[in-house]
């Protein structure tokens, strides 16, 4: 893969459609209407320049796509299948029926909501650079948080010269390594009825804290998760990740997961990671702290990774649903070196596995189990084999490390003193029985 810079050029479309011009390198387009986003394209240098009625062409489906999703008439967003996409929510009929450009600006209307009742926790561990970036982003906040909290997990503390005597920030030192134990001690420090975590290589759009609350505004939601764009892609490793292995999350409709989508894939195995990322993730306070927080035994510092989405397997077995709002947007700054993507997917594979077995001692669901003796070897098989037809060494060289993390994760099998841990944070059992039939 080429060690060439991309762009990345944000196009909002709502007051018409400008050709992109000649690129001499490759170039992420990322269309908006006003501050809705609508989806991306990645282009070569060969395929510029693009004319208007290219580029309509491109956005009349992203439009569709938002309009069906958001439609007149849809009591709540469309619900999430097997796979974590749309259920079809309307019929063709409807759709074409729909008054597309006033579903579009009703959609991209600014969030009214008032985000002081939303503390915001950022967690960081030696990036002082990093966290300056992002805590700068939240000061300009279109409704700034009622309270933002930085927890230092570097036991020299770090952060504190960045973050002591800003206004509105609370400091906080956690030494103990672990990000599941830094965004606890976030939670015990935060005061919101709403709260939100974000990361310090993160840098928030101008309106995340209205359209969280405003995603809140819908009672029966418990936790949301939002979109997250790359906030450059000068590195082969930073492409290969956005483009080629799908980045954090790459859809631009809203999708709401209920226990439904637990029952559905009880037997093959929840895959709860299509939620979200927990770089863009937030709680009602009352359920965070109702089902205990996050385990300690998860994340980075830890076992990896997965403490986010074993946290949203928890709502969900306990009759709670989690939302994919993508208004609420997040620019990630992703690892810049093939080491660092390396050691990432290394770490996801572990602390993936690790959240499995969790899981499965929790709720009994036997498709956590199937997942890491089954599904898990056919996916390293499947992706060997295809790197190996298109001749991409670097994936070969990713996959090593997610069979190797897999490894490591196998150790939690064996560990039953590390099974058994108890944890106040565990949470109550599920409020219906998950594999049953579940009525609305």
């Amino acid at each position: 893969m080429r060690d060439e810079p991309w762009d990345i050029l944000h196009l909002d479309i709502a007051d018409g459609l400008a050709e992109v011009a000649q690129r001499e390198r490759g170039v992420l387009l990322v269309l908006w209407w006003r501050t809705l986003p609508l989806g991306t394209k990645a282009l070569l240098p060969a395929e510029t320049p693009l004319a208007g009625d290219q580029l309509l062409a491109l956005a009349a489906q992203l439009v569709a796509d938002q309009a069906a999703a958001r439609g007149a008439g849809l009591a709540s967003p469309p619900r999430a299948g097997v796979d974590g996409q749309a259920r079809s929510a309307l019929t063709l009929d409807e759709a074409a029926a729909l008054p597309v450009l006033d579903a579009l600006e009703a959609a991209a209307a600014p969030a009214a909501a008032d985000a002081r009742p939303l503390s915001v926790v950022v967690c960081t561990r030696r990036r002082p650079d990093m966290l300056s970036a992002c805590l700068a982003s939240l000061a300009r906040q279109a409704s700034a948080p009622g309270q933002v909290v930085v927890v230092d997990n570097d036991p020299a503390a770090s952060a504190r010269p960045v973050a002591y005597g800003r206004a509105g920030v609370t400091y906080v030192h956690e030494p103990r390594p672990g990000l599941s134990i830094a965004r606890n001690a976030g939670l015990d420090a935060a005061d919101g009825e709403f709260i939100a975590f974000t990361d310090d290589d993160v840098e928030l759009h101008p309106t995340w804290t209205a359209e969280i609350r405003r995603a809140f505004s819908r009672p029966e939601v418990d936790a949301v998760t939002g979109l997250v764009l790359p906030a450059r892609l000068e590195t082969a490793a930073q492409r290969a990740f956005e483009l080629h292995l799908g980045g954090f999350t790459s859809r631009f409709t809203p999708l709401l997961f209920d226990g439904g989508f637990l029952q559905e894939t009880w037997e093959m195995g929840p895959q709860v990671w299509r939620i979200g990322a927990g770089a863009n993730m937030a709680f009602r306070r009352a359920s965070l702290a109702g089902l205990g927080g996050f385990d300690e035994r998860l994340g980075a510092g830890a076992s990896g990774c997965s403490e986010d989405s074993e946290f949203w397997y928890r709502i969900l077995a306990a009759g709670g649903r989690c939302l994919y709002e993508p208004r609420a947007v997040v620019f990630h700054h992703h690892r810049r070196d093939w080491r660092g993507l390396r050691q990432q997917y290394r770490a996801y594979m572990k602390g993936h596995v690790a959240a499995l077995v969790v899981q499965a001692d929790r709720y009994g669901a036997p498709g956590d189990l199937r997942r890491i003796r089954r599904q898990l070897p056919v996916y390293f098989a499947r992706t060997g084999l295809s790197a190996i037809q298109t001749l991409d060494g670097w994936r070969l060289r990713l996959l090593m490390e997610e069979v190797i993390g897999w490894g490591l994760g196998l150790q939690y099998l064996l560990r039953p003193r590390w099974r058994r841990r108890a944890q106040a944070a565990v949470g109550p059992r599920p409020a219906v029985q998950l594999g049953a039939p579940q009525h609305a």
